[in-house]
């Protein structure tokens, strides 16, 4: 394809960037990522949980991580902010019997002091103040978290003005160390980079548009060069590369 066709092309897959839950069905084969981390966050919150816990999970999305727990209904509640998801959770979890709320993980969170036994975060905000006042004494906090160099090579390959990462406390040591400073017994961690694969651009297009807090003011228009770059390194490698960047902590309120 020509340039001209290739922005076309670009173009369309801008325009249908959505999310539903946390689905990225659409670029299915076209991307990989390691997803294999050296430990499983779900093996890891069910070596703590019991299903006499109150839990709740924060920034859900969809419900999907929180209902493969299968964790007691009557026992389990979640908050969700991002406006589709809401909407999906009252859809699928308020039938269920879950206690869902409307509520961003950053702020305060809608529930009494000393509500849960634990609270499981798999790549969302939170507010160690919070988690000390919501969860009973000796609760757990299980989260998984993407890290600040998460994306890094991608996001410099599209915009290479951005030079500081979006969110510099997303550092496994920074994040214990909140932790600690508040009361908590970190009981176990870990942190990993690993790679993330494109094999063409347009999914990597689709993926920015999406990932909008790391690829901020993406556009094709925008960064049209910084594409046509990427379809040289591609059409030269057969691949685009870059790294994720994950951390996990276990942590006990004492």
């Amino acid at each position: 394809m020509n340039t001209e066709q290739l922005k076309e092309v670009w173009k369309q897959e801008e325009a249908i960037a959505h999310i539903h839950g946390w689905d990225f069905s659409h670029i299915h084969g076209r991307y990989k990522e390691e997803d294999v981390l050296p430990w499983d966050f779900r093996e890891v919150i069910q070596n703590y949980r019991k299903d006499s816990m109150k839990l709740m999970d924060m920034e859900t999305g969809g419900g999907e991580f929180l209902l493969s727990l299968h964790h007691p209904n009557k026992n389990t509640a979640a908050i969700e902010g991002y406006p589709p998801n809401v909407e999906l959770c009252k859809e699928v979890l308020l039938p269920l019997g879950i206690d869902f709320k409307e509520a961003d993980g950053g702020e305060t969170l809608p529930f009494a002091d000393r509500s849960f036994d634990m609270i499981t975060n798999r790549h969302g905000d939170y507010d160690v103040a919070e988690l000390r006042r919501v969860l009973k004494p000796n609760g757990l906090f299980l989260t998984q978290q993407v890290g600040a160099e998460n994306d890094r090579e991608l996001v410099q390959l599209l915009l290479p003005h951005i030079t500081e990462v979006p969110y510099p406390k997303q550092y496994l040591d920074v994040r214990k160390a909140e932790l600690l400073e508040h009361g908590f017994e970190v009981l176990e961690s870990g942190e990993t980079h690993q790679p993330i694969r494109f094999f063409d651009v347009g999914a990597l297009v689709w993926f920015a548009r999406i990932i909008e807090w790391e690829f901020l003011g993406f556009s094709v228009e925008r960064c049209l060069e910084q594409l046509y770059k990427a379809q040289e390194i591609l059409d030269k490698n057969g691949v685009i590369e870059g790294s994720i960047h994950r951390f996990y902590i276990v942590a006990r309120k004492q």
